[in-house]
């Protein structure tokens, strides 16, 4: 199917040149001359992507990039303007353009990030397998997708977007590792997917968090097996380094992977080669390996528990993502990213975050990071269904900007309160913030796993006790 592009321009030279170029590339392209026809076009027809000038009379082409995304509409945008400077190339990124282009510019350039725009947002197959020449092809760089666009369009992520197209400008090939570390909750999922984008793969991105599963299926998982490998192996299985392709497998938490494991994928980052499970035969892995983990590696090697040689030949490039207390900045880009997404999950209009209210949001320090911001917006936005987001809407603590975790707080909420209730609620508040992942609890208590499970099944059984009471009594 032919794509459609709408092109946006007061000067007619310029429109009519790219209406032009473009349909000579086999697009078919309208044009309009003020912001207002473009909204009213784009409401009236499908398009592919709009490309804009920032300059127009009326509106401007920024405030058309925020009606169509205060509409929900996802359509990627290019903006042109003789006017560019850092402050209207940051607030163009804010909004979700795909991309800014400086006049003047050449054809040719012009036709590149169209392509590129085009390609990023176009559905792909990510099956593996099938054959053919289109599989063999080597694949072409890819260019800026959802994840990275969203990367790029956080201040506080300006080294981590730089690191990414380094990594994506790079011929080095998918044989070299990358380590992403930062703490839970803070996006290392998201860069790891944006690396996925900028090393223009067509495959699969594969993921299993190592710490949520046992040590002989993880194996199982990684390389697959052979039939009768062992008891349970009813009929040969691929593995991830099968499925992946030429894609990314990404190896979450690899903190927690154990030492005998961590041997073997350390022979198959060295050799590019594997076995499954039972298997005789030796298999080349293609896709390129990223792993993420929010553990000290330095302090795990020192306990014995994390092999030396693993982590140097994972942290050839190495990639922090700080947490979200250190870039407060990032919020409003963060903020209504996640609205944009439940508004479209959820059927809702709620309205960006305002700026009153994302000065008190940016004094809370976030220790859940950005998976505790979406926590709390997704919990609004399902019990309210707000047209607006308020102070009201979100629990006092963060409103007043004061860390629950906090020794402070904690002890002034809890005052008269017998200590095994306050160890029981900070046990269960870690949990919610790990989103349950009781290793991961268990390091931030600085308790054992085996102690944890032993707190949790008290508190059940005490609960249970309590019910019974309570039933007994009525």
């Amino acid at each position: 199917m032919t794509e459609r592009i709408l092109v946006v321009d007061d000067e007619a030279t310029i429109r009519m040149s790219l209406v032009e170029a473009l349909t000579a590339e086999g697009f078919e392209v309208d044009d309009a001359e003020t912001g207002e026809e473009a909204l009213a076009q784009c409401h009236g027809e499908a398009y592919d992507l709009l490309v804009t000038d920032l300059k127009l009379p009326g509106i401007s082409g920024l405030e058309v990039l925020e009606a169509l995304r205060n509409q929900g509409s996802e359509l990627p945008v290019i903006l042109m303007t003789a006017y560019g400077d850092v402050n209207s190339a940051v607030s163009a990124m804010r909004l979700g353009a795909y991309n800014y282009i400086n006049k003047p510019f050449k054809l040719a350039d012009i036709r590149k990030q169209v392509r590129g725009a085009l390609r990023a947002t176009r559905p792909t197959d990510t099956s593996v397998g099938g054959g053919g020449d289109d599989e063999a092809a080597p694949a072409a760089p890819a260019a800026d997708g959802q994840y990275l666009r969203m990367i790029k369009a956080c201040p506080g992520l300006a080294e981590v977007a730089r690191i990414l197209e380094k990594v994506g400008a790079s011929r080095s090939g998918a044989d070299t590792p990358i380590l992403v570390q930062g703490e839970s909750g803070s996006g290392k999922e998201i860069v790891a997917r944006a690396l996925h984008e900028v090393t223009g793969s067509r495959d699969r991105f594969m993921e299993i968090n190592c710490a949520a599963v046992p040590e002989t299926l993880l194996e199982s998982e990684l390389f697959g097996h052979e039939k009768g490998a062992f008891t349970d192996a009813k009929a040969r299985k691929e593995g991830l380094f099968e499925l992946a392709g030429r894609g990314t497998i990404f190896l979450d938490e690899i903190g927690e992977m154990g030492i005998l494991l961590q041997s073997r994928l350390l022979r198959v980052l060295e050799n590019r080669r594997f076995r499954r499970v039972g298997g005789k035969d030796d298999l080349e892995i293609h896709a390129r390996i990223v792993a993420a983990t929010n553990r000290d590696l330095a302090g795990a090697i020192d306990e014995g528990i994390f092999r030396n040689d693993l982590y140097y030949r994972l942290q050839v490039v190495e990639i922090t993502v700080p947490p979200l207390r250190e870039r407060p900045q990032d919020l409003e880009v963060l903020c209504n990213h996640f609205i944009r997404d439940l508004n479209q999950q959820m059927g809702l209009r709620c309205a960006p975050v305002d700026r009153g209210l994302l000065e008190m949001l940016q004094q809370y320090p976030w220790p859940g990071n950005v998976r505790e911001l979406r926590n709390v917006l997704k919990r609004i936005m399902i019990l309210e269904e707000p047209a607006r987001l308020i102070a009201d809407h979100f629990p006092a603590f963060i409103i007043k900007g004061e860390n629950p975790r906090g020794a402070a707080q904690i002890g002034a909420g809890l005052s008269m309160m017998p200590l095994a209730e306050v160890e029981k609620r900070q046990i269960l508040f870690t949990l919610e913030q790990t989103s349950n992942n009781k290793s991961q609890a268990a390091r931030v208590l600085g308790i054992s796993r085996q102690t944890l499970r032993e707190k949790l099944r008290i508190y059940e059984s005490d609960e249970s006790t309590d019910v019974q009471a309570d039933e007994a009594e009525g």
